[in-house]
């Protein structure tokens, strides 16, 4: 078989995981940040469609929710035999294609992988999902908690605004949920901890002046140096720190840096971006005041704007190893619950989910490549353990 194709989406055999993951590969659905001339315009739209379309045809009650710019979360729920409510969040969007060496939209199936964008983050969870459930409802059965499937948006770019949305959401509709699963590729293990952060950019004011005459301007690219290396010396700091929970320590760097007018001009402005990850037990408010109060100085006499792009600024998250979402998982696939170097929708879902793990299958080493593919083997894998927990009577 060298194409997926569209007609075996309700089965969870082997062939017909992949023909589900095949089909949904095939609708491009490419964060707008990162369009480009090969990946099209229309970013999560036509997923989202597709999403309210199937979940309804499956019998999910289905709620679309704007988010901004025309892209909408979805949330389809299916109606489960106990009170309880098991939420999944699966985010729509990919990263761009501009870099990959072959089709990224084919969904082509080779062997023992599903080949494209989005095989394996995350679009293997939702095709997982959603043929479980419809395998179940062939059977004539509903599963034992009500499911709810977020189809999130900006997961991969411009501060996860479908997370935060659906947080929101929550909070507006019953307050919580009993149970959580972020879907990323975790190798089905369960991952309880991951960093969070925050984003500055960095504005250096200096004052012009004729480069033969050094002293009589302020060079602003001369002082961002100055923060470049402070910030350097900061990572050192983190790096030599200990921390209670296998996340380990903080981190931050320069990711970027613009500045300069001619060869002739003491350069009046520099601009620099900075990338905070913040450990567990760190707060993310105290975390920008020592990065704001540590540029501000480096910088002197040059002045400073600082702002957080987009306001993304978030605490790690970290959930103990022993909660009974975790352990279930852990005990289901084999796998020793583990930490994660990635981020993920889990930071915004603290205080809406009980119990909050982040899972699915497949490696994060094949996400965000010029190839990218999935083992049909981990599609089976994480089948088995959602129609497990979709069925199990007790908890």
């Amino acid at each position: 078989m060298t194409r997926a194709q569209a007609g075996g989406h309700g089965s969870t055999s082997p062939e017909g995981l992949a023909a589900s993951l095949g089909e949904l590969v095939q609708i491009p659905s490419v964060n707008p940040h990162h369009a480009g001339a090969r990946s099209g315009d229309a970013g999560e739209r036509r997923i989202a469609d597709w999403l309210a379309k199937r979940a309804a045809a499956q019998g999910a009650e289905v709620v679309t929710d704007h988010v901004t710019d025309g892209r909408c979360n979805v949330y389809a729920t299916f109606a489960g035999t106990s009170d309880r409510i098991l939420a999944i969040d699966v985010h729509l969007d990919t990263v761009g294609v501009e870099h990959m060496t072959r089709e990224p939209f084919d969904g082509a199936v080779e062997g023992t992988r599903v080949y494209g964008r989005g095989a394996v983050d995350t679009k293997a969870s939702l095709a997982v999902v959603l043929a479980v459930l419809d395998e179940l409802r062939s059977q004539g059965r509903r599963p034992v908690p009500t499911v709810q499937v977020a189809g999130t948006v900006g997961e991969e770019m411009r501060g996860m605004i479908g997370a935060a949305r659906y947080r929101d959401w929550l909070r507006d509709n019953g307050g919580a949920v009993d149970r959580l699963i972020v879907a990323e590729p975790t190798g089905c293990a369960p991952v309880h901890g991951h960093k969070g952060g925050c984003d500055l950019e960095v504005v250096v004011h200096g004052e012009a002046a004729h480069s033969a005459q050094v002293s009589a301007g302020v060079n602003a690219v001369s002082a961002a140096a100055r923060v470049v290396a402070a910030i350097d010396e900061e990572h050192a700091r983190l790096a030599g720190s200990q921390w209670p929970t296998p996340v380990g320590a903080g981190s931050v760097t320069a990711v970027g840096i613009a500045g300069g007018i001619a060869p002739n001009i003491v350069p009046d402005r520099c601009e620099v971006s900075i990338n905070r990850r913040t450990a567990p037990g760190e707060q993310v408010e105290n975390v920008l005041a020592t990065l704001r109060d540590l540029v501000v100085a480096a910088a002197r006499p040059a002045t400073v704007d600082v702002e957080v792009p987009d306001g993304f600024a978030v605490d790690a998250f970290y959930r103990e190893p022993d909660i009974g979402l975790v352990e279930r998982i852990s005990m289901l696939s084999g796998e020793r619950p583990a930490v994660a170097a990635f981020g993920s929708n889990a930071l915004f879902y603290d205080d809406v989910a009980t119990e909050l793990v982040v899972f699915g299958p497949g490696s994060i080493d094949q996400a965000h490549k010029a190839v990218e593919w999935i083992e049909i083997g981990e599609l089976v894998r994480a089948a088995e353990i959602y129609r497990r927990l979709f069925t199990e009577t007790d908890r």
